[in-house]
């Protein structure tokens, strides 16, 4: 590969077009780094016009964007800081109110031109520290899903049928995944391609998904086993007598 070749190739993995890449590496490198407030404000201001955003988004110093046109942000989205959002064709799409902490990484990766790449988010949704999204085979979540620390969430396989051939010369699967509304992923859960996570589920800590699982289960272990059901009033018994604490976030948001 030439060198003309290679920048065309890095160029493409950083923005949609090389003037928008010298715009946005201009106002990133300008703004990036100011800590404060006032960072936060002059990013929400000037980062406005490097990508799709329902108001002033909330971003912390040293977010990292590629590909911003392809970056879409519901009002009240918060970015924390070492955030990273790699929008390749496909993109991410953020729903309002929803918080990425310090290190999460949402990367679409779509350097091979997958059909249903992209990562798709709803409403008030929270994203621990240093959780990772890898959305080649497109990954949709729903409203009101928090993740705890650590999470893996990747729409993506390697093929590894031939032991003749090196793994990465045969190719990859990408199925996608779907978390519906109201989920909870423990710390350290891993979700695998082709998997759906019904509705109202919780997955235990460490828990590794690698089948589907039906709304409101309580699964755990590795592979991930469900054990009970959020319905069933025994399997949430030792919670009901719990003291339950909330906090400003969520009158914030009544």
């Amino acid at each position: 590969m030439g060198m003309l070749q290679e920048l065309s190739y890095y160029l493409k993995s950083q923005s949609t077009s090389l003037p928008r890449y010298v715009l946005e590496q201009a106002v990133m490198t300008l703004l990036g780094g100011l800590p404060s407030i006032v960072g936060v404000g002059l990013r929400g201001i000037a980062y406005k016009a490097l990508l799709k955003s329902e108001g002033l988004p909330l971003i912390e110093h040293s977010v990292r964007l590629l590909s911003p046109a392809n970056i879409r942000l519901g009002k009240g989205v918060y970015l924390d800081s070492g955030v990273y959002l790699n929008a390749l064709p496909g993109g991410i799409s953020i729903g309002a109110g929803t918080n990425l902490m310090h290190g999460v990484i949402f990367h679409v990766f779509n350097y091979r031109g997958l059909p249903k790449a992209g990562i798709t988010v709803g409403k008030n949704c929270f994203f621990g520290e240093y959780t990772c999204i890898r959305g080649q085979g497109g990954v949709r979540i729903g409203d009101g899903v928090y993740t705890g620390t650590q999470v893996n969430i990747a729409a993506v396989n390697h093929v590894f049928a031939d032991p003749e051939r090196f793994i990465k010369d045969q190719g990859i699967t990408a199925d996608g995944i779907v978390i519906e509304d109201d989920v909870w992923l423990g710390s350290n859960v891993t979700v695998v391609d082709g998997v759906t996570i019904g509705k109202g589920s919780i997955v235990g800590a460490g828990g590794v998904v690698t089948k589907s699982i039906p709304p409101y289960s309580i699964a755990v272990g590795v592979p991930a086993k469900v054990i009970g059901d959020r319905r069933d009033p025994e399997a949430v018994k030792r919670f009901n007598n719990a003291q339950v604490f909330f906090g400003e976030l969520e009158n914030l948001r009544k």
